[in-house]
């Protein structure tokens, strides 16, 4: 892709991408909890603690954004990409603000420890922070909330409309509702703003407690020099909020329906590609209005994280669209993105720019030079280290560019337990190589000194590694659309986190920060 004249050349080589440093992976909704989900409550507030103790700089998750069971828990197929997910919303701190009473804190006891059974505690969860709801509305909705509203009004009527047709519409996609809900006539939304005025109100004040919460917890991260490192997929799901009230930015026909959909083509992993059927966006239509939903989506990124990974930072380059309708991904074609126009853009918008490119997989020369032009961290996996030997593999330890993020595997990756028990003789050969020490239990460990030892500026572990769990920890099997994203960790398995350990690597691969 030839570089236009007129591309901004910004210079992001910030303190964030230059310190050698280190941090953890784990999401929000695995932490231990007695309500059956993880939440911004106490056990976010302690790790973190626990990490600034250890010697980490970034705390990293995944989106935040509502899931529903339809798209299998998904934080990646959400119904909003600015919504929080209200499972998440800590109950103890509702009581704490006399919200909801004691007794609305029995849970039952028998929920799992070790997964989310969404089933159960969507029910159990909402019907409580409902009732806080209701009750700050009784009493008066604060200043706070008012303020609150007004900032977040470009995302948040059309998303508390949006919840509430799905509410009435129940499983029926927004293109089959009837035609003046579908287009957004004026008059009819106003009808339901009259008719539903209580539901849209309590689903604003969901989005209030939950970000109210959140920005608690990242002061605390931030007061601790800890960074909150968040996630965000390019594309949005079709049933959302964006791309109802967004329609005129993604390639839809007169019906609203998907005229051509996203995948990636095939190659060695898959004979006939991945069709994800996520709608593509309409990069001239974007382009007629600078980008500005774009634009608003990182502003509200960068407000509620200190960095974020683009998720297929590919598709910003080229992407791969498919007709709609198609059985799989063989018949697409790669489109251009006006990449250096789109980030100029952005720039403008946003000069502080504190992305990480998720650059995994086959990545083409154009790719590199966009990361390369603008600076942007890419990601390197050890595991990928010993699926061949080709000496100019990027994720052999000896090939680690430094202006990059390392791990031993990202949440779509097994554990490396389990990674290890299902290696061949040839994986195992290969890695023994570098380790140079025992079997397992040992070698998950040694994996962790690999990574630490990085040439890697920033070195990222899963809380699975720390713990050396098997497979049923993993959180996600892209080849699998359900079953994933439930993963936590019990109360015992968390109390068995050697943070000293962590700490120890820190310190002997000069990973430390803070002096804390």
């Amino acid at each position: 892709m030839a570089k236009p004249a007129t591309a901004l050349n910004p210079v992001t080589i910030t303190d964030w991408q230059d310190v050698r440093s280190s941090g953890v992976l784990l999401h929000v909704s695995s932490l231990p909890s007695t309500f059956g989900i993880g939440d911004l409550g106490s056990s976010a507030f302690d790790f973190a603690d626990k990490l600034a103790k250890s010697g980490q700089r970034y705390w990293q998750i995944l989106p935040l954004n509502p899931t529903n069971a339809g798209a299998g828990e998904s934080p990646y197929f959400s119904s909003s990409a600015f919504a929080g997910n209200p499972l998440l919303i800590d109950l103890m701190a509702l009581r704490d603000d006399g919200l909801i009473d004691k007794a609305d804190l029995l849970f039952p006891a028998d929920l799992n420890p070790h997964n989310v059974d969404f089933d159960r505690v969507r029910p159990l969860k909402l019907k409580v922070i409902r009732k806080a709801a209701a009750k700050l509305v009784m009493d008066g909705l604060p200043a706070e909330f008012t303020e609150w509203r007004a900032t977040q009004a470009h995302w948040l009527d059309d998303y508390a409309l949006f919840t509430e047709l799905e509410r009435i519409y129940t499983n029926t996609s927004w293109c089959d509702w009837p035609v003046a809900l579908r287009d957004r006539d004026s008059a009819a939304l106003e009808k339901v703003r009259e008719l539903h005025a209580a539901a849209l109100l309590e689903t604003e004040v969901l989005q209030f407690l939950f970000f109210r919460q959140w920005s608690r917890l990242k002061t605390h991260c931030n007061e601790l020099g800890l960074l909150l490192f968040g996630d965000m997929p390019i594309y949005v799901s079709y049933d959302s909020a964006d791309v109802w009230a967004n329609p005129e930015i993604f390639k839809l026909d007169s019906d609203k329906r998907p005229t051509m959909v996203s995948g990636v083509p095939p190659d060695y992993f898959s004979a006939t590609g991945q069709l994800w059927n996520n709608p593509v966006y309409d990069w001239s239509a974007l382009k007629s209005t600078n980008y500005l939903w774009w634009v608003k989506r990182m502003q509200a990124l960068f407000e509620r994280f200190d960095i974020v990974r683009i998720d297929h930072f590919r598709g910003l380059v080229q992407f791969w669209e498919v007709p709609a309708g198609s059985e799989n991904a063989i018949g697409g074609s790669w489109q251009d993105v006006p990449t250096y126009d789109f980030f100029d853009a952005l720039y403008r918008a946003c000069p502080e720019f504190p992305v990480v490119a998720e650059d995994l997989g086959v990545i083409t020369p154009d790719v590199v030079e966009i990361k390369d032009h603008y600076n942007f961290p890419g990601m390197l996996v050890l595991h990928f280290a010993f699926y061949d030997d080709n000496h100019d593999n990027p994720y052999k330890p000896e090939n680690h560019a430094q202006r990059a993020l390392v791990y031993l595997g990202t949440h779509d990756n097994n554990t490396t337990r389990a990674w290890l028990d299902e290696a061949d003789d040839v994986i195992r050969g290969r890695y023994q190589i570098y380790l140079q020490e025992g079997e397992a239990p040992e070698v998950t460990d040694s994996m962790l000194k690999l990574l630490m030892r990085s040439n890697a500026n920033i070195a990222i572990v899963s809380a699975q590694d720390l713990l050396d769990l098997p497979v049923r920890a993993r959180m996600n099997n892209p080849s699998t659309p359900f079953g994933n994203w439930s993963w936590r960790l019990s109360a015992d398995e968390y109390a068995a986190i050697s943070f000293e350990h962590l700490a120890e690597l820190t310190r002997g691969s000069g990973r430390w920060v803070g002096g804390r």
